[in-house]
């Protein structure tokens, strides 16, 4: 009986040895492997529920003036986007209905573009005419919301990046997205006109994106287009 209890205790002694060893490799991992920080811009914002709602969707440029833009508006209205980069119009056909949410907006400023005429192996991500069908898609189910819809046109690239990008495309796309908007009357915020003649004081060199001082000059574009938005929203309530 008494080799038996010893047995058992030995048994028992190296299961929890093992056991011990195991959970300390686990918080050894934990340690060497933090947290992935979460971009502020993604940060979900508590609403002011006297102050109406605006959504911004796009994609890293979007994301760029997501913050001055919100800083813009403080006080005047709650503005949300995505918690993710809303990438090509495939990504965007796919989760428009998560983006949207429950809730209600007021004022939706939205982008595609950079992402869909971007080059892999040669072939844009998504094609012109994909471009245009997905596009269509989209803008319905915003229609849908009741929401003042602002289109913002994809923004020049450089005449070299990486992933490469031809802005000759940018043109044909944006031609595409002005004549969807046009047949839907929905007014377009034209980035692309607005930075051309400025891009050699605000867009980083041989890169898609912004410097910080580019990012707060196409903020003071976005958030007057946006305003005026608010403006026109209040306007169709009072009446």
């Amino acid at each position: 009986m008494k080799s038996f209890l010893t047995l058992f205790l030995v048994a028992l002694a190296g299961v929890l040895i093992l056991f011990a060893a195991d959970l300390a490799k686990a918080q050894t991992a934990a340690k060497k492997s933090p947290k992935k920080k979460v971009r502020r811009a993604f940060v979900p914002i508590t609403d002011n529920p006297a102050l109406p709602r605006v959504l911004l969707i796009g994609d890293s440029i979007s994301i760029g003036y997501t913050l001055p833009v919100r800083a813009a508006l403080k006080g005047k209205a709650n503005v949300h986007r995505p918690p993710e980069n809303c990438g090509p119009t495939s990504r965007g056909v796919e989760k428009i209905d998560a983006w949207l949410g429950k809730g209600r907006w007021d004022v939706i400023h939205f982008n595609f573009g950079l992402h869909d005429l971007k080059l892999i192996d040669g072939k844009h991500q998504v094609a012109l005419k994909d471009y245009e069908k997905n596009l269509r898609a989209i803008v319905k189910r915003l229609k849908e919301t009741g929401a003042v819809l602002i289109w913002c046109s994809t923004t020049p690239v450089p005449k070299t990046s990486n992933p490469p990008r031809h802005n000759e495309d940018v043109l044909a796309y944006n031609a595409v997205a002005q004549k969807i908007m046009e047949e839907n009357r929905i007014p377009t915020d034209d980035l692309y006109a607005f930075a051309l003649p400025q891009l050699e004081k605000i867009q980083l060199p041989s890169n898609v994106h912004f410097s910080g001082k580019g990012y707060r000059v196409l903020t003071g574009r976005v958030a007057k287009e946006i305003g005026k938005a608010l403006k026109q929203r209040q306007e169709t309530k009072v009446r």
